[in-house]
């Protein structure tokens, strides 16, 4: 699978999905969800990284554990839908297992409001 295909580029993106979609957070990420575009386009997801996490090492593998955790996603979320997962200072500490629960039940609970927000919209 390729990244790029699946990447936010651009600081608009960025914006689009944090201003226009919903939010539902948990103790160290925060998961913005949006539906950008109502074409075939795959799942896009992008990743903030604030220098209080730590170094550029620790950032990186900060954002490489949360790319594993939301490749399998991809599959159940609907076409054109954007994520920016935004990460809080402590999640360098976490656990895998205690990541992959809190990323997994704040996407769920994302995923519910962008329903409701839809339903509400008809």
């Amino acid at each position: 699978m390729s990244w790029s295909s699946h990447r936010l580029h651009s600081g608009d993106e960025f914006r689009a999905v944090t201003r226009g979609g919903v939010r539902s957070a948990r103790s160290h990420v925060v998961v913005h969800l949006a539906l950008l575009t109502q074409g075939d386009e795959a799942p896009r997801v992008g990743f903030v990284v604030s220098k209080k996490v730590g170094n550029a090492v620790v950032r990186n593998r900060v954002t490489r554990r949360l790319r594993e955790i939301v490749r399998p996603h991809f599959a159940t979320l609907p076409a054109g839908s954007a994520i920016v997962l935004r990460t809080l200072p402590g999640i360098e500490n976490q656990e895998f297992t205690s990541l992959k629960d809190d990323v997994d039940s704040a996407l769920a609970a994302a995923e519910r409001k962008l329903a409701r927000r839809l339903e509400n919209a008809r």
